[in-house]
């Protein structure tokens, strides 16, 4: 292995993505393909034949796309973008050690831009890390300020007919506002002028690790914005050097709500946000609904008065923030009355923000959940079981199929079926129906006028065209 190149160097060299349209690659291959850099890739998706509407999109960006069988590296100069977890048998990992390429992880690339512009925003927590990059780097751009920015999901306010898979914008290179990840602990390479924490809450890994991740980030960050509402975020408070807090019931933070001024509705919802450094006031709406949405809006708020917004300008852009792809994305509404929602939650706190978000307006709820994973099925299995049997009331149901599997070595022995027991013995009522096909088939039986189906689940594309779908067939 080549010893790391400065990111002058790096940037001169050509780029090969191994597994080019994943939600994580994808932004990055779009970033460095604006700032002039060679990017080509492969996919097993497009392989597959799955979603093909994507990878017609990048090749009419000019992205040159290879087979994933190792053709498409040809150089020792190439440097080989891949997921951490890529097993050594995907022929272009081979072919890139034969090479003696330099191989970076999404993260290390990701990272390296973010530490080498003028100002690094990023976005930490187990939960809504998008939408509040989302949130944050509409308001930079609404505000003149030309952000870059890197986003796991495609935001619908900078979707084009040219660039339909938005989930980045390329802009100047002084502010570069990115979620971070801390699934993998890579979350620990950034080095932020303004670190946002979300919340802290089972995922990937125990609680222990995550503190220790998050508390360090934290002291690693010039500006850190903290959510004075989630305990474990605010425990870690005494490792932030300035500090700038939000929350919807700490009367304590600096960005918050007026107490009594919520207004929530099945689609959008209004507050008024009080920025408690001056005493003013801001009438805000947004096109999204959910305490958990006011929280990231809060959020969003506060990360751009970390980079010098007034409150009132970041309150202003967001009434016309027009939220995420597969972030409690509506599809439609049938003529029987029957709404389809395509959405993104697969860890706990993620499946109870959108299920309590249903549960708050009138109407049966039918939920489409597809596990992201095996491994994870096993972490976090027991608390996503009770999630479903807490969240949801008698008359709601929910359907699992077969977690999602793309080929590969991992452990298959504990599926769906185990989840589905568990979510019975706690009072709930779910089903196992192990293919996504025949999932569909039962939700158009069982669904009547007023229930809100729900797809759920992630690292999967087309539980979009099957959202789509659905609605298809119910309309």
């Amino acid at each position: 292995m080549s010893d790391m190149p400065t990111p002058d160097e790096l940037f001169a060299r050509p780029f090969f993505f191994c597994g080019i349209g994943g939600s994580g690659m994808l932004p990055l291959a779009q970033i460095l393909q604006g700032r002039d850099c060679t990017v080509e890739g492969s996919d097993r998706s497009n392989d597959q034949g799955r979603t093909p509407e994507k990878f017609a999109a990048l090749e009419r960006q000019g992205f040159v796309l290879h087979p994933q069988d190792g053709s498409g590296i040809v150089s020792g100069e190439q440097i080989l973008v891949a997921s951490a977890a890529i097993e050594d048998s995907v022929p272009e990992v081979q072919r890139a050690k034969e090479l003696d390429c330099l191989r970076l992880t999404r993260a290390e690339l990701n990272s390296i831009l973010f530490n080498t512009s003028g100002a690094g925003l990023a976005v930490a927590g187990t939960s809504g890390k998008s939408t509040v990059t989302g949130m944050l780097g509409w308001i930079l751009q609404a505000s003149g300020r030309e952000p870059t920015i890197m986003n796991g999901a495609v935001m619908k306010n900078f979707v084009s007919p040219e660039r339909p898979f938005a989930s980045a914008v390329v802009g100047g290179q002084s502010l570069y506002a990115s979620e971070v990840d801390e699934s993998d602990g890579s979350i620990a390479l950034y080095r932020p002028a303004v670190g946002v924490l979300l919340n802290v809450s089972l995922d990937h890994m125990g609680m222990d690790e995550l503190r220790r991740l998050f508390g360090d980030y934290l002291s690693r960050s010039r500006i850190s914005v903290i959510n004075v509402d989630d305990a474990e975020a605010l425990a870690l408070l005494p490792q932030a050097k300035e500090v700038i807090t939000f929350g919807i019931e700490q009367e304590k933070a600096q960005i918050g709500v007026v107490p009594g001024s919520i207004a929530e509705g099945p689609m959008r919802q209004a507050a008024l946000v009080i920025d408690r450094h001056d005493g003013s006031e801001h009438a805000l709406t947004l096109r999204m609904p959910g305490r958990h949405n006011l929280s990231n809006a809060l959020a969003a708020i506060a990360g751009a008065a970390a980079a010098g917004i007034p409150v009132a300008k970041a309150v202003e852009a967001l009434a016309g923030f027009e939220g995420l792809a597969r972030r409690f994305d509506v599809i439609g509404t049938s003529v029987s009355a029957i709404t389809v929602i395509d959405d993104f939650g697969h860890n706990p706190e993620k499946c109870a923000a959108t299920l309590r978000t249903l549960r708050a307006h009138p109407g049966r709820v039918l939920a489409f959940f597809q596990p992201h994973g095996y491994g994870p099925l096993r972490q976090m299995g027991d608390e996503l079981a009770e999630t479903f049997a807490n969240e949801l009331e008698d008359g709601d149901r929910v359907i699992l199929c077969d977690p999602v599997y793309f080929g590969g070595t991992v452990d298959r022995s504990e599926g769906s079926e185990r989840i589905v027991r568990l979510i019975e013995q706690a009072g709930g009522h779910a089903e196992y129906i192990p293919t996504r096909k025949a999932a569909g088939d039962r939700l158009v039986n069982v669904a009547r006028p007023g229930d809100r189906i729900v797809i759920m689940g992630a690292r999967d594309d087309t539980l979009s065209s099957f959202a789509r779908d659905l609605f298809g067939r119910l309309s």
